[in-house]
């Protein structure tokens, strides 16, 4: 084996560039690890998990990028290494009518040649001093970014309040369709009369997703951030963002949707939207409460269309209930706590890193032999990786796991299509399901995998043909993330039908 380790300091990419072109590189002929990444404490770790040597990079510092190739003779590390410099060198390389000229250093600068509306996403120390420079400037924020302190984003959002027309998405904001244009996490819906003020990313998604395959479009989905409607932050952005759309011509119906609020905020909200002149929807979801299907069959018949049935395909093989746990694997937080709360109204307790109830917390390694839901996009498991939308890599891993685990019975996963999202998601999971399953039939268990697939036919990924191919893998495929669950737990043995 050759290896080649290198520092090059001073040379950024940002994370989802960086996964990109390790991923390029891992796939040349002969290599057997590669790592490129900015040398953060992290990512020196995954660099010394991977079998490299950290004397090697003792000098290495965050702002280095760090190259890390082994593979079978010096001819391979060489095309390994040219695979990775080309990536870097298109990327750099932006081309353009304005290529030769100098990037705005500061948001402010940037808004001096016009725009509307800022998405910020920087660490999170960084994130609101940049809003701030948009919100002063008379411009709406979608603030990508997490770890804002609940003071910064009050002071945020009071801020916007003295400009007219003037929002703040987030902190924490994943979600947006602002003109017709998805940003962060979005699906490609079909333009339409209904306007959402979310508080919730993939609770979002999943429901403007169903509501373009029932064919009624979106006129704008406005995210607010998961502390909106929090007793501190009081529904600032949430008020707001209902008066707009209340005021926006293409609207005919707001939709506000967001899991359970404070209950005095949850009161404001309601009485808000009675004030409404134009008709309203709000939805609270969670434990007890609707899914997001139900709230989505609640707007259908809000704009007068008919019943209907979110589609599924069925796995390509019988399947029966067995003996064992379900074992939920969700990139959305939203769609693992709808999962959560489904599952428990049958199996009782399920475990989670982001629990129901307290006394369900997962250990620290992530380890339990009962029912159990593990939300990969929460904050600690993301931080100096990629999104599980984008990276499925850790959840890739936990699937093989839980393969060779003989308490597991079932699987049940999210897939989440649209702008953002991971550009082939067969192609990352579908072998891994396939090679699962070869595992635990060698083992002698039928492993069942259920999937929830959120997106719709003009997402760039292709829904029909990533449902087909998760079903050949050995899936169901399912467009409700509430009616996937259901067929889950139906399939643990023992469990109430």
């Amino acid at each position: 084996m050759t290896r080649r380790i290198e520092l090059r300091p001073g040379t950024y990419r940002d994370s989802v560039t960086l996964m990109e072109i390790s991923q390029a590189v891992s796939v040349v002929p002969g290599v057997t690890a590669a790592i490129i990444a900015m040398a953060t404490p992290l990512n020196i770790e995954l660099y010394e998990r991977l079998g490299f040597d950290p004397a090697d990079i003792t000098l290495a510092t965050p702002n280095d990028l760090m190259i890390a190739v082994e593979a079978g003779d010096d001819e391979q590390v060489a095309a390994a290494v040219a695979t990775l410099d080309g990536r870097l060198s298109a990327r750099a390389d932006t081309g353009g009518e304005h290529a030769d000229q100098e990037p705005p250093r500061t948001v402010a600068a940037g808004l001096r040649a016009g725009g509307d509306l800022a998405l910020i996403s920087l660490p999170g120390e960084h994130a609101a001093v940049e809003a701030m420079d948009a919100v002063a400037a008379g411009v709406s924020v979608m603030l990508f970014s997490d770890n804002v302190t609940v003071e910064e984003e009050i002071f945020l959002k009071d801020a916007a309040l003295e400009h007219e027309g003037v929002l703040v998405m987030g902190p924490d904001c994943g979600t947006a369709v602002v003109g017709g244009v998805g940003l962060g996490f979005a699906n490609a819906v079909r333009p339409g009369p209904v306007g959402m003020v979310a508080a919730s990313g993939t609770g979002a998604q999943q429901v403007s997703s169903l509501l373009d395959r029932a064919g009624v479009g979106l006129s704008a989905v406005l995210g607010v951030g998961g502390r909106d409607l929090s007793r501190a932050v009081a529904g600032r952005s949430t008020l707001r963002a209902m008066t707009m759309l209340d005021e926006h011509p293409g609207t005919e119906l707001v939709v506000v949707l967001s899991k359970p609020p404070d209950p005095v905020v949850a009161e404001q909200v309601v009485a808000a939207a009675g004030r409404l002149r134009t008709p309203s929807v709000v939805a609270f979801v969670g434990r007890g409460r609707k899914d997001l299907t139900a709230v989505t069959m609640d707007i259908l018949a809000a704009v007068g269309v008919a019943a209907w049935r979110p589609e599924s395909w069925p796995a390509d093989h019988e399947r029966l209930p067995r003996p064992g746990s379900l074992r939920g694997l969700f990139s959305g937080g939203t769609l693992c706590d709808e999962s959560m709360a489904i599952a428990a109204e049958t199996l009782g307790p399920v475990m989670s890193n982001t629990p129901l109830e307290p006394e369900w917390q997962l250990p620290d390694d992530l380890r339990h032999p009962g029912h159990l839901m593990i939300d990969f996009g929460d904050d600690k498991l993301t931080q100096g990786r990629a999104h599980p939308m984008i990276d499925p890599s850790l959840r890739n891993a936990r699937i093989l796991d839980e393969a060779a685990d003989p308490t597991c019975a079932v699987v049940l996963l999210d897939v989440v299509l649209g702008f953002g999202s991971h550009r082939q998601p067969a192609d990352a999971l579908a072998p891994v399901i396939t090679q699962a399953r070869a595992v635990a039939r060698d083992a002698g268990r039928d492993l069942a995998f259920v999937v929830s697939l959120v997106g719709t036919t003009q997402d760039p990924q292709g829904l029909e043909d990533v449902a087909t191919r998760l079903v050949a893998a050995g899936a169901s495929v399912h467009l409700s993330n509430a009616e996937a669950t259901r067929q889950a737990v139906a399939l643990i043995e023992g469990a109430a039908r």
